[in-house]
């Protein structure tokens, strides 16, 4: 099947039509750890990666692949690799590439889990990160040097949601050969950072991919258009010998499979080492979500851009961030986003942080949780949860201030969401 619709794909596209045993349409759930080998010599063909197939789920799983697969093809990827939470993939994404005494450059604009992931976890394992502003693309060369193996940005960032520029700083990237690494969790099938020119996209998962709220996970995706052999210098875990797979040369020894070097490795090594494997269930969980992603995501663009008109207009509110408001160069690059906005947004309100808290208190469906991308209409307060573990200086630059408040819009009615807004703000 040969689809560029993401609505085809999201039901059609990867290596799973039907199970070859029974015909199951539906992905099976593969709950097993290992596999039985047919002989010695295919037993010895899969170690030595000379044949591609199951050995262990820690490494891979039937059902994982069926997800892997299906999300390489919407993004428009050549392989992909699923993971036990999005944590773990913005980890494996970096520490392929990463060694200690190594930098690399991430934008300011992220999530404060992955701020402290890359801030601080990173320092002890004597991986440097640079943070830079994208509001100026030429930021990121400006901080590389020698030992800067890869730039990070989120899409749609949680919570500043000011658009990256994917298509300029890879452009700068690729002179230089440093890859541009992209978290697309917010912004699935309305961006695509592959097309753009970045190297590596990855998800959580649990977001608007699952979008039920059941299952953590995530997964990342290479898009085999990088030229990791032009820049070996630049990337020695891909171009030297690796001690833990037998002397391997990852960009020699994966060649007859594809531009895959990247993340075969990842899975060879990282997932091989670190285990952080997504459960089959959970792999299930997410092919069932991604079958209405597109869908999905249509609703949550239209409620959220309403949401957003109509809380610009509300006499309590001081100020709302939502991509479908901005003007000027962040308005240019929020158009660059294709079918909708996203469906996360924030407001501060006029009276202040003791009020955005009363608003959260007063909702009465939308849910005080710290997930995003659910069906349902979510609501939190940043700087003193998800961003809670940043200082103010920090908070600042990734886009949080005391009295922000962050909505993840659902796919409910739109009357009834604009409804328990309303009556909420009476009270804050």
């Amino acid at each position: 099947m040969t689809s560029k619709h993401p609505e085809t794909i999201a039901l059609h596209g990867g290596s799973h039509r039907a199970d070859p045993n029974t015909g199951s349409v539906a992905v099976p759930i593969h709950m097993t750890t290992a596999y039985q080998f047919q002989d010695t010599g295919h037993a010895a063909r899969l170690f030595s990666l000379s044949e591609m197939g199951n050995i262990y789920t820690r490494i891979m799983n039937p059902t994982c692949d069926a997800l892997e697969t299906r999300i390489a093809a919407l993004e428009g990827g050549v392989a992909a690799l699923a993971v036990g939470s999005g944590q773990a993939a913005s980890t494996f994404c970096v520490l392929n590439l990463c060694q200690a005494g190594d930098n690399f450059v991430c934008s300011t604009d992220i999530y404060g889990g992955t701020w402290n992931l890359f801030a601080n976890t990173f320092k002890q394992m004597g991986i440097e990160c640079r943070f830079v502003d994208p509001a100026d693309p030429q930021n990121f060369r400006r901080a590389s040097d020698e030992r800067t193996r890869c730039w990070y940005g989120e899409t749609l960032p949680n919570p500043k949601l000011q658009v990256f520029p994917v298509a300029e700083v890879a452009a700068i990237g690729r002179e230089i050969g440093i890859p541009l690494i992209m978290d697309n969790t917010a912004a699935p099938i309305i961006a695509k950072p592959l097309a753009a020119g970045a190297a590596v996209v990855m998800h959580s998962t649990t977001k608007w991919i699952g979008g039920h709220g059941t299952s953590i996970g995530g997964i990342v995706v290479d898009g085999g258009n990088f030229d990791w052999e032009k820049w070996g210098d630049r990337f020695p875990t891909l171009n030297t010998p690796d001690a833990s797979y037998h002397g391997a040369v990852w960009t020699q020894a994966v060649k007859p499979l594809g531009p895959v070097a990247y993340i075969i490795r990842m899975r060879t090594c990282l997932l091989r080492d670190v285990g952080a494997a997504m459960s089959p269930f959970n792999a299930f969980m997410f092919v069932q979500g991604l079958e209405t992603l597109p869908l999905r995501m249509e609703r949550h663009c239209e409620n959220a851009t309403k949401v957003a008109a109509w809380l610009a207009k509300h006499p309590k509110v001081a100020s709302v961030t939502h991509p479908s408001l901005f003007t000027g160069e962040a308005g240019r690059r929020a158009a660059t986003l294709k079918g909708g906005f996203g469906s996360l947004m924030g407001f501060e309100l006029k009276a202040g942080a003791d009020a955005g808290k009363r608003f959260i208190e007063a909702l009465t469906m939308f849910y005080h949780v710290a997930n995003i991308g659910d069906a349902r209409s979510l609501a939190i307060h940043p700087a003193t949860t998800t961003h809670s573990q940043l200082d103010a200086q920090e908070q600042a630059m990734s886009g949080v201030t005391p009295g922000y408040v962050r909505l993840s819009i659902g796919i409910e009615h739109i009357d009834d969401i604009i409804a328990d807004l309303s009556q909420a703000l009476e009270k804050a």
